[in-house]
């Protein structure tokens, strides 16, 4: 199918082949003309997936029939992260730049001055984050009560982020009356829920299981101490990689601290994460993209949404405790058929992930020897409430020797082993990675 099949109106027609778009994606196929029918819409479609042109195109082509009203917010779009939000904004500019349409994003973080008077001007479509949205309406000057279409983007990921509630009480200041898009890469019991309960006899599409990765992606393991990851990250970057680079950290912490190292040995990095201001984070992914910068050092804000032209590596420097997110960590490559490659670190801190990563996957990642710190003697390790390993030894010894303190919280003396205080060594052969 070629986007000419899809009945497009010719300034969006216009746009999009002016952005090299012939063929749309399978979400794209199959959500565009029901949309475009005043459908309500369930789709379950991964990173990479082209959903955001998916909703964007119909929505613009629908309001751009309408008498075109500059004082009321017509179609909202809701996402969790800012970077998400400015991504999707920047594709609606894009494909309804020759229509008389007005766009806006919002998000917090910054000085709501500017947003404030651009919304005071008028604004068809909103692209809001969960916090400012509220704020805005708190205080008067967003009403949504003309609001004709209303977009629920990432709903996993608001869950994971702790935004339900929030989603839930805008959800509330909506009409009853209006079309309700709704796209989640996973489909967990609350946000099945959520959808049942604001969707009208939707369409429902499934595009790519969250459990998949692009075959066009080839992944590799590095086993590792940690201690000498950083040495690792270097070497590969200084020996084995001349491209741009993006490395995932699980920790803020961790994240600047690799920026650090990577600029003491002369490699142009810097780090993204909750903690940067926006200004920060937005002018780090510019110069990440434009090339100024090839090495973006993120926690997993930015392993959604984020959309950086051929990026062909990713470097997971440690696993997150979520299978699925490596899924979207690597998705960061390997897009639109592009061939990419993702790495992660491995050591005894990400064993367990590994193994229920590879059975997400449902394949084993190959392990890659040929580096001078590889190990074969990683055996498991758990982490306790502030992310630091705890050795085997330190349990053992603290077991015999329990403080003579008062009691805790949980009435255990301070030396008495628990889940989130201490792991034996176990015994079971599948926990260590021993030749």
């Amino acid at each position: 199918m070629n986007f000419t099949d899809l009945n497009l109106i010719e300034p969006i027609a216009k746009a999009i082949q002016e952005q090299g778009y012939t063929n749309p994606t399978p979400i794209q196929e199959r959500s565009i003309p029901e949309i475009l029918e005043g459908r309500d819409f369930l789709g379950c479609a991964q990173t990479g997936t082209g959903k955001t042109a998916a909703f964007s195109i119909p929505i613009l082509q629908n309001l751009s029939k309408n008498k075109i009203s500059n004082n009321h917010i017509k179609a909202l779009i809701l996402t969790p992260t800012r970077e998400l939000a400015i991504q999707i904004e920047e594709n609606i500019n894009a494909y309804g730049k020759y229509l008389p349409l007005k766009q806006l994003v919002i998000f917090g973080g910054v000085k709501q001055g500017n947003q404030e008077a651009a919304l005071r001007k008028g604004v068809d479509i909103l692209v809001a984050t969960p916090g400012r949205l509220l704020d805005f309406i708190a205080q008067g000057i967003i009403s949504l009560k003309n609001l004709e279409i209303f977009v629920l983007d990432e709903a996993d990921r608001m869950l994971d982020m702790g935004f339900v509630h929030d989603v839930k009480r805008i959800i509330k200041l909506l009409p009853q009356k209006r079309q309700t898009l709704f796209f989640s890469a996973t489909m967990p019991g609350e946000i099945q829920k959520l959808a049942n309960s604001i969707l009208n006899n939707p369409v429902k599409v499934e595009v790519t299981p969250v459990s998949s990765t692009a075959d066009t992606i080839k992944q590799s393991v590095y086993f590792v101490e940690r201690e000498n990851k950083l040495n690792l990250l270097s070497h590969i970057l200084k020996n084995d990689i001349s491209d741009s680079v993006l490395v995932f950290s699980r920790t803020k912490h961790g994240a600047d601290k690799i920026a650090r190292k990577l600029q003491k040995d002369n490699i142009s990095a810097e780090a993204i994460h909750g903690n940067k201001s926006q200004n920060a984070r937005q002018n780090a992914l510019n110069n990440f993209k434009s090339g100024k910068t090839r090495i973006l050092v993120a926690t997993d804000i930015a392993a959604r949404g984020i959309d950086i032209d051929e990026l062909k590596f990713v470097i997971n420097f440690e696993l997150s405790d979520v299978s699925e997110t490596y899924v979207h960590r690597i998705g960061r490559t390997g897009r639109a058929g592009a061939e990419g490659t993702s790495i992660s670190f491995v050591d005894g801190l990400d064993l367990l992930n590994l193994k229920n990563t590879e059975k997400l996957i449902g394949k084993k990642i190959p392990v890659i020897k040929n580096h001078p710190f590889h190990t074969d003697d990683l055996v498991v390790q758990k982490r306790d409430s502030n992310n630091k390993p705890v050795s085997a030894g330190a349990e053992k010894q603290g077991s015999k020797q329990p403080s003579r303190g008062p009691k805790n919280r949980n009435n255990k003396k301070p030396g008495t082993p628990s889940a989130s205080t201490g792991f034996k060594k176990p015994k079971n052969k599948n926990f260590t990675r021993k030749k």
